[in-house]
């Protein structure tokens, strides 16, 4: 790949209005894209190479645990969504249209990334953004 398209890519997952985190087997942070240092208020370069856990104390240990490491072992994507488990690192609301939330509701998707000789030595955790989904879900169901 040149290194141009490498820029490019870099440019990609840094801008994209989706958190990016990718985690070694002990949990530490190796990648932290620009929607996690906005929303956490923490640079890469301060939470790199440093476990989640420390740095996000309320999170749901045993619960990530077990969802990661069927990652790590099933070689197999796993989901969670905001009606399962609210989020899974606490961020603040910052839409205006939906800023009766009192956080941001969040999906997961966490992926299984192989190195060269196919094993599963990190995963990626993708953070989305649904709060606007939880709002108006629970404005319907408020109205019915």
């Amino acid at each position: 790949m040149e290194i141009r398209e490498f820029h490019w890519l870099m440019n990609i997952v840094q801008n994209l209005d989706v958190g990016l985190i990718v985690l070694d087997r002990q949990f530490k942070v190796q990648v932290w894209n620009g929607f996690m240092e906005s929303h956490s208020g923490r640079l890469a370069a301060e939470v790199r190479d440093r476990e989640l856990f420390t740095l996000f104390e309320e999170l749901d240990r045993p619960w990530f645990e077990r969802k990661a490491n069927q990652v790590f072992t099933l070689n197999n994507r796993a989901f969670s969504t905001w009606e399962q488990r609210p989020y899974l690192l606490r961020f603040s609301n910052y839409r205006p249209i939906t800023g009766a939330a009192p956080f941001m509701y969040q999906n997961l998707t966490l992926v299984p990334l192989a190195d060269f000789s196919g094993q599963v030595t990190h995963i990626g955790v993708m953070i989305y953004d649904a709060t606007d989904e939880a709002i108006l879900l629970g404005q319907a169901r408020s109205a019915s």
